[in-house]
């Protein structure tokens, strides 16, 4: 198996969220911040990597983003603000 990323994606601090899952985070944020995969994160600008998480399994990446998605907005913010208080792009940490 492989391992996989569960990620937050934000237009700004505070701003529209997008929560994805991937095994290739570098290729995936690549798409996304070069709008080459239409969808939700192209029509709503979210492009900054603002949180992340590693997991040995793709299968237990995705679990972890399926209960992600299901929480209201205040705890993806709080869990953003934790590992992220300033909101900065942490794409960096993938090179």
């Amino acid at each position: 198996m492989r391992q996989g990323y569960v990620y937050i994606l934000a237009s700004k601090r505070n701003g529209t969220l997008y929560t994805g899952v991937t095994s290739d985070l570098a290729h995936r944020l690549y798409e996304h911040q070069n709008n080459l995969t239409p969808g939700f994160t192209s029509k709503y600008g979210t492009k900054t990597l603002v949180w992340f998480e590693t997991h040995d399994l793709i299968t237990d990446a995705i679990s972890r983003e399926k209960t992600i998605k299901k929480w209201p907005r205040k705890w993806k913010l709080d869990l953003i603000e934790t590992m992220n208080p300033d909101w900065a792009d942490i794409a960096h940490y993938l090179l």
